[in-house]
């Protein structure tokens, strides 16, 4: 029995459209360039932050984010960075009695950002306000506690199979890898992925169906 599910952030619950395309334009370069290169650094199993030093060899991220912040031009989330069924998703989970908790490596402040959105959700807390982040067994250990349900009775959603979907299940955690971003559309079909993951799924409203089963 399903007790809690758990999702990850960005291109799970949100698309990550304008969070590049900000980047892209305080890096002042045409969107798609970083988009492209975006898309080669995740098929090279890279972080995505590499597509960043590519631009700008030597960045300092932390710094231009800070630099961003102070310019008015920081961290942004809202209604239009959200998939289209995360709410009817997690509003049908809820109604059918699963705690419905999200974590993801995310800022502090965009734990706040993400609170504000109202979203139907009992738990929204990111790994940087817990001092952890993915893929650091650490961070499941966490997921584990305010699951507040045995690891058998939870399922961690994600589209990074590396952040995600393997760490989450070596925690002993079920697992269900979405179709959706550039990392799950790249490994949707990887070996390891399909034998791995307890579910695939192309949309967050087939684990209602999966809970109701």
């Amino acid at each position: 029995m399903i007790e809690t599910i758990v999702f990850d952030v960005g291109e799970t619950i949100t698309r990550d459209d304008r969070y590049w395309a900000s980047w892209a334009d305080w890096l002042e370069i045409p969107r798609h360039t970083l988009s492209a290169l975006v898309g080669a650094v995740v098929a090279q199993g890279k972080d995505n932050a590499e597509a960043l030093r590519l631009v700008r060899p030597g960045i300092d991220i932390a710094a231009e984010y800070e630099a961003r912040e102070a310019a008015g031009c920081g961290e942004d989330l809202d209604e239009r960075d959200l998939y289209g069924d995360v709410r009817p998703a997690l509003s049908e989970l809820r109604r059918l009695g699963v705690r419905v908790v999200i974590a993801g490596n995310q800022t502090p402040r965009a734990g706040r950002l993400l609170r504000g959105l109202d979203l139907p959700a009992d738990l929204i807390v990111t790994s940087g306000e817990w001092g952890v982040a993915k893929p650091d067994p650490a961070f499941f250990q966490r997921v584990i506690e305010v699951a507040q349900a045995a690891p058998g009775a939870t399922v961690y959603v994600g589209d990074h199979p590396a952040n995600d979907v393997f760490p989450a299940k070596a925690a002993g955690l079920r697992t269900a890898h979405i179709r959706r971003g550039p990392w799950g559309h790249l490994w949707a079909d990887a070996g390891d992925v399909l034998a791995v993951a307890d579910w695939q799924i192309n949309s967050l409203t087939r684990l209602t169906d999966i809970v109701r089963a």
